[in-house]
């Protein structure tokens, strides 16, 4: 299947074959800006072949105060708000609510600033050419979101480019583009993930190293050499297993990461709309194996069931998948001996609850990020595992529909209420809390027996 093949080795190799793309702006003095995390190792290759500044272009949706997934603008650094007018009429979005929403999303700008740039003021991008660059586009919204920023800063030319994209995407991003160049743009997208041997988290560090390492030139202007990045940064877990897993008549993908002396092993199950490479779920998994817990994050749906949003929503099927993947994993030479714990969010720690409910479940612990366990219904009553669940205060809906079902748990359960956090937890440290407490629940019920 077309799905399975991988183009890049990783995002280096990425970078470098993009650069020789580019070659023809060489002569146009761009400024290169990655999209972080994942788009600045690329955008480090293309630098360093061009001999350009390098930078990265930090940009902020503003969503729909009542539907956050639905953007009515972007903000960018410097000030620069853009606002989809259309939306805002149509929805009936007030000003003060546009306000509010943004001075949220800029805090947030801010601090990212600040921890991947430290002290250097960004670029300035008036009267530039400006090479926008991504690891890869699926949805488009958040490099839509960049190439309106740069238009505000006054580039003279914005161009996006990206090792590989959705076809959809970039046909919608072209009106909002000088030129758009993608690599590759393959029929059956999926994620931008499955078209790499390792698609590894890129973590903070390595971003602030690939900018640290970066020299000024006579002219003021920033250039990045050939460096490599961090020893370790890009690594999840050591070592790394691309697996296949077969339930009913469909085989999907898995990411298996297994550290040394694991003291068990963290199954992910992803929420509605999300895969393996959910960044949220992929950061809890790097927390998790360096606590020592081997971890497997797996796609729940084919990208063909994707296209049924029904399927999204269908708890059994996914609670069925799971006991599937479950049973691979309890009888893998590699994880057989392993304790077996569930890590759930949104829809997926529904799933969780559904499948940890089967009469003969190994799971021992089950954890959910800001999860739906209520969508598991009557089963939870049979669920006989440990379960903590983790609510952001302003969540406040998916919150009184976990305290019902705390109730109605009759295993060893725990309500655990995160401070300041939303839904997706994208608060600054909010989400190393969720990791930290998922560390804590997981190593203390999943010791080996």
């Amino acid at each position: 299947m077309e799905s399975r093949v991988r183009i890049f080795h990783d995002r280096r190799d990425a970078g470098k074959r993009l650069a020789a793309r580019l070659e023809h702006l060489r002569g146009d003095d761009p400024i290169v800006l990655g999209l972080p995390r994942g788009g600045v190792p690329v955008a480090a290759e293309v630098a360093r072949a061009l001999g350009a500044p390098l930078d990265v272009i930090l940009v902020r949706k503003l969503g729909l105060p009542y539907q956050p997934e639905l953007a009515m603008g972007a903000i960018g650094e410097g000030g620069v708000r853009v606002l989809n007018e259309d939306v805002i009429r149509l929805c009936n979005v007030h000003p003060h609510e546009i306000d509010r929403v943004e001075a949220h999303e800029r805090a947030e700008l801010e601090r990212r600033a600040r921890v991947l740039r430290g002290d250097r003021p960004p670029l300035r991008l008036e009267d530039r050419t400006v090479i926008i660059i991504d690891d890869g586009i699926a949805t488009g919204s958040t490099a839509r979101a960049a190439l309106l920023v740069a238009r505000a800063h006054h580039a003279s030319r914005v161009i996006l480019a990206v090792p590989v994209a959705a076809p959809d995407t970039v046909r919608a991003l072209a009106g909002d583009a000088d030129e758009i160049i993608s690599l590759e743009t393959p029929r059956a997208f999926a994620a931008v993930g499955q078209w790499y041997d390792d698609f590894s988290a890129t973590s903070e560090d390595e971003v602030r190293a690939l900018l640290e390492t970066t020299s000024e030139d006579p002219t003021g202007s920033t250039l990045h050499p050939n460096i490599d990045p961090p020893a370790g940064a890009a690594t999840v877990g050591d070592p790394h297993y691309d697996v296949e897993i077969t339930t009913g008549a469909v085989t999907l993908p898995g990411d298996l990461n297994i550290p040394a002396n694991p003291v068990g092993i963290v199954i992910f199950v992803h929420g509605s709309g999300s895969s393996r490479h959910s960044p949220r779920n992929r950061f809890v998994a790097d927390a998790l194996n360096q606590v020592g817990l081997a971890t497997l994050l797996f796609d729940l749906l084919t990208p063909e069931e994707e296209l049924d949003r029904a399927n999204v929503f269908d708890i059994e099927l996914l609670g069925k998948r799971l006991v599937d993947v479950t049973r691979w994993v309890h009888e893998n030479p590699m994880t057989r001996v392993l304790p077996i714990g569930y890590f759930g969010a949104s829809t997926g720690a529904a799933a969780a609850l559904w499948a940890a409910a089967e009469p003969d479940a190994p799971v021992r612990a089950i954890v959910s990020r800001g999860g739906r366990p209520d969508l598991a219904g009557p089963r939870l009553t049979q669920v006989h595992a440990a379960t903590l669940l983790i609510v952001g205060s302003h969540d406040e809906l998916v919150l009184e529909l976990n305290r019902d079902v705390g109730h109605r748990l009759s295993t060893e359960h725990r309500l655990k209420i995160i401070s300041g956090a939303t839904h997706l937890f994208e608060e600054p440290g909010t989400l190393e809390m969720v990791a930290d407490l998922a560390g804590q629940w997981f190593t203390s019920h999943l010791q080996p027996t």
